[in-house]
């Protein structure tokens, strides 16, 4: 049986990928089989939980995915010692909408599975004041069980002895502080961390982490607190058809933005996924019948792209006879052209009329419900598909026919419907899943 917790904190930025990393690591240099999943929809945080823990990390996600489909993805934890939830945002940041079972809140996947919660607190600038914090997140929601804190970035032990007594008067148990140290810093981007395939000594400072975090909280206490959890069976497993037979995926520090869910869903129904690097100037497999660009950085790498003329040629003479589907990054290089940060505009595949620009940054961030207008990919017109959108590019020209009609999670119509012409289907979101 499985020890359950979750990791969250009241904000973004305070080191909740940092702590779950460290707890991650430590416990397994102890022999202990762990398990991390992601709350909320977040591409880049599982790469670093695999590179942990030698497994596989996926998200959930109460507002795109039903409880079904929540103990479907979270049953893998069944031979684990410990399982680890990381949350995204604050503890209670969702939407103001209900979606399939919930806002998209960490505290609602804390509630779901019956994890308790521990904090990752930054009392900078604070003392006192970060157990008004602490209590007010244990008080808020009922059902909700708060196992304790780990405080991080202490400025000093007197700033330490200030809030850990304020904390023992509030009854919340503080399982530990982390002065300021600068050599587990993780690296970041403009859409969040820079990717742990990018980053060649990953594991070293993931070691690192474990080290200094176990010198500074009590492992024991914190495992103690946790759930004992076993897997509830799951009714509904995950609603998710793949677009093909054999998948022909862009995978590379461009194109890399994919929920691992997706892919696992894809295989498990019997689909084969090849991949191929646009950025090694690799075309999909001629023998695929159907094309995949995920999202990413393209935008880093655009002038590379625009010179890749095998990849591009290959791209356009395999969307002649089969479908081939582009979604954020992968979606913009499906278009005519991409304008970097600094005003460089690139010439891109041309399947469809989207350009771009990222000259004038302004960010696209939010749930998206999206009906299909024409069938896209493993998708039928009609379906309802629940996806993410995260993105700093500026629409130019979208001239092509919509896709969809796209909703926000308020229910608003927004402007990106994606795309499509020919073979060529594009969206900015990403996929999760498709409403049963």
């Amino acid at each position: 049986m499985a020890a359950g917790l979750v990791i969250s904190a009241p904000a973004s930025g305070v080191g909740k990928t940092t702590l779950t990393l460290a707890l991650a690591r430590a416990w397994r240099h102890r022999g202990l089989n762990v398990q991390c999943f992601k709350s909320g929809p977040d591409y880049i945080d599982p790469a670093f939980h695999a590179a942990a823990t030698g497994r596989a990390s996926v998200n959930v996600d109460s507002w795109a995915m039903d409880r079904g489909a929540i103990a479907h993805l979270v049953s893998r934890g069944v031979d684990a010692d410990v399982v680890l939830a990381e949350g995204s945002m604050g503890l209670f940041d969702g939407v103001a909408a209900r979606g399939v079972s919930g806002t998209g809140a960490t505290a609602d996947i804390a509630e779901m599975l019956g994890w308790p919660v521990v904090l990752v607190i930054d009392p900078s600038g604070q003392a006192q004041t970060a157990a008004a914090i602490a209590a007010g997140l244990r008080d808020y929601r009922p059902g909700l069980k708060l196992a304790g804190v780990v405080l991080n970035r202490v400025a000093s032990p007197r700033h330490q002895d200030l809030v850990r007594h304020a904390l023992n008067e509030a009854g919340i148990a503080v399982f530990g502080a982390l002065p300021r140290h600068a050599e587990i810093s993780l690296p970041k981007r403009h859409l969040g961390l820079v990717q742990a395939e990018e980053q060649a000594e990953i594991g070293k400072l993931i070691d690192e982490a474990a080290r200094f975090v176990a010198e500074h909280v009590d492992l024991d206490a914190v495992l103690r607190s946790a759930a004992s959890w076993s897997p509830q069976p799951a009714v509904n497993g995950l609603n998710v058809t793949p677009p093909g037979q054999r998948i022909a995926l862009a995978r590379d520090a461009a194109f890399s933005f994919v929920y691992p869910h997706m892919l696992e869903a894809w295989r498990g129904a019997g689909a084969e996924i090849s991949t191929f690097s646009p950025l090694a100037d690799e075309a999909p497999d001629a023998s695929a019948d159907v094309c995949w660009l995920p999202g990413g950085y393209p935008e880093l790498h655009a002038g590379k792209i625009a010179a890749n003329a095998h990849f591009r040629g290959g791209l356009r003479a395999f969307a002649e006879t089969r479908l081939v589907h582009g979604e954020c990054g992968g979606y913009m290089v499906l278009g005519t052209a991409l304008t970097d940060a600094e005003g460089a505009r690139h010439e891109m595949t041309g399947l469809l009329g989207l350009e771009t620009s990222f000259a004038k940054r302004r960010m696209h961030l939010g749930y998206r419900l999206a009906e299909l207008a024409a069938p896209m990919p493993g998708h039928r017109p009609g379906a309802r598909l629940r996806g993410h959108e995260f993105h700093y590019s500026t629409i130019i020209a979208q001239p092509d026919m919509p896709l969809a009609v796209v909703h926000d999670a308020t229910g608003a119509v927004i402007a990106e419907t994606g795309s499509r012409r020919g073979h060529a289907t594009g969206t900015f979101f990403h996929l999760i899943a498709e409403d049963r």
